[in-house]
């Protein structure tokens, strides 16, 4: 097939994913694999290589995204059961003080959704904005914006959260510099998203308490008694970000065969590291403070309920780069990306953009992108950092534009009592604030990578 002939694929195919998923409401997991299917059989992969190419996809992906991704959960969910997450919000306003409290939420939820996805960390933390909106007589919005964005900057860039630790998997992006980059482009975007933007929506956005949500509310705001240290808290949530960090700079300072960083290699390994916090999570906030390991069993098991779809989605969207790369669709994507003189970093960006707009959820809108950047990626010698800035450029375009078609956009219009065109001027503009500023300081970097 001639490179037009197969850019055209391409596009059919995403044009196929579309309408399955946002008209005829097909799965996202169910609808990838379909037009994996069809676009190997119109791109002339051989029908005996057709299915082996699928699921070699699958379970390239897979290996690494299941198991980070499941660990992850498990730690959120012990920090979330046991009080952790309140107690980090507890005492962040304390220091902080009330009238800095949209800071102070904020960065609770910038450090709580590391293990924790986005809409439980809203649904815990909320009625702590409610709380401080109701005493200071302030907009809802003056709060609930700046916790919200914490809590979407690290669901979206930090792992171990699915869609950065699936959009790594899929490219093979060393996820130290994931983290890192993350770090470096989502604290601006918090900054200017969540809290510039929350003082200036609410001067302008008079918001109350939803009047639904008052009722348990002085219940679910006092300061958990046997709730763990604060310090502790935060530590298990940083414990495997530290390991991953070690190994990733050890690799750039030691000699490959250096004792030292043969360790660090091991100990910094995600899946390692991850199964370090994890079990030291059971066991500190678990079995010393008195649970039956029947308890803590049954809240793992709770933990992995949700991630099952999360996980078959990021497969399908590997199986989906496979095809991609397997068909030559790949090659044909990299000479027309090259002809067309636009950098890596912001076709990955305009894609994740695009999809995001059409998909809705974050997390498959990256990993979506993910398919179809990997084999732009495969086909070029690209460094370890910028491959990793790269994951962190689809997350912003993720991010971005979110619309009635995300469940985020309904789950704050729901906590916050919004119409929805309050919701589009606030959260919207939000995320697209998030997505746009860390973008641009991504493609600053890049310049020097």
């Amino acid at each position: 097939m001639s490179t037009v002939g197969l850019l055209l694929t391409a596009a059919g195919g995403v044009a196929l994913l579309l309408v399955l998923v946002i008209w005829l409401r097909l799965h996202a997991f169910v609808a990838l694999l379909v037009v994996s299917f069809i676009v190997a059989l119109i791109a002339g992969i051989p029908l005996a290589d057709v299915v082996p190419t699928i699921t070699a996809g699958m379970g390239d992906t897979l290996g690494f995204v299941a198991i980070v991704v499941g660990l992850g959960v498990m730690i959120g969910q012990i920090i979330q059961v046991s009080g952790g997450a309140q107690r980090v919000a507890f005492t962040l306003i304390r220091r902080f003080g009330e009238e800095r409290a949209p800071l102070a939420l904020g960065l609770t939820g910038f450090i709580v959704a590391i293990p924790v996805f986005f809409d439980v960390g809203l649904i815990i933390l909320i009625p702590l904005a409610y709380a401080i909106a109701r005493r200071l007589s302030r907009s809802l919005m003056y709060y609930a914006i700046p916790l919200a964005a914490g809590l979407a900057v690290t669901h979206a860039f930090i792992p171990p959260t699915p869609g950065p630790v699936a959009t790594a998997g899929i490219l093979g992006a060393d996820l130290g510099w994931v983290i890192i980059f993350g770090l470096v482009c989502g604290l601006p975007a918090f900054l200017v998203g969540g809290v510039a933007f929350g003082s200036f929506i609410g001067k302008r956005m008079d918001v109350d308490v939803p009047a639904y949500m008052l009722e348990d509310m002085e219940e679910e705001v006092s300061d958990p008694e046997d709730a763990p240290p604060f310090g502790l808290v935060v530590g298990l949530i940083l414990l495997p970000l530290m390991l991953i960090l070690a190994n990733t700079l050890s690799q750039v300072v030691a000699p490959e065969d250096a004792p030292a960083r043969v360790f660090l290699t091991f100990l910094g390994d995600p899946i390692t590291a991850l199964l370090i916090a994890t079990l030291l999570t059971f066991y500190v906030l678990g079995i010393r403070r008195g649970w039956p390991r029947e308890r803590i069993l049954e809240i793992a098991g709770k933990a992995l309920e949700p991630v099952g779809l999360i996980v078959l989605v990021t497969g399908a969207g590997g199986v989906f780069g496979a095809v991609l790369e397997e068909a030559g669709i790949g090659k044909a994507l990299e000479d027309a990306l090259d002809a067309s003189g636009l950098p890596l970093v912001v076709a990955a960006f305009v894609i994740a953009l695009a999809i995001r707009v059409s998909l809705g959820s974050a997390t498959a809108a990256a990993v979506t992108s993910a398919g179809i950047i990997a084999p732009l990626v495969e086909g070029q010698d690209l460094s370890a950092p910028l491959l990793g800035l790269i994951v962190i450029v689809i997350a912003c375009g993720a991010t971005a534009l979110s619309h009635v078609n995300d469940s985020g956009f309904w789950l704050v219009n729901r906590y916050l009592g919004l119409s929805e065109a309050d919701t589009l001027k606030s959260w919207t503009v939000m995320e697209t604030l998030l997505g746009f500023t860390g973008f641009a300081v991504a493609l600053v970097i890049s310049l020097f990578l």
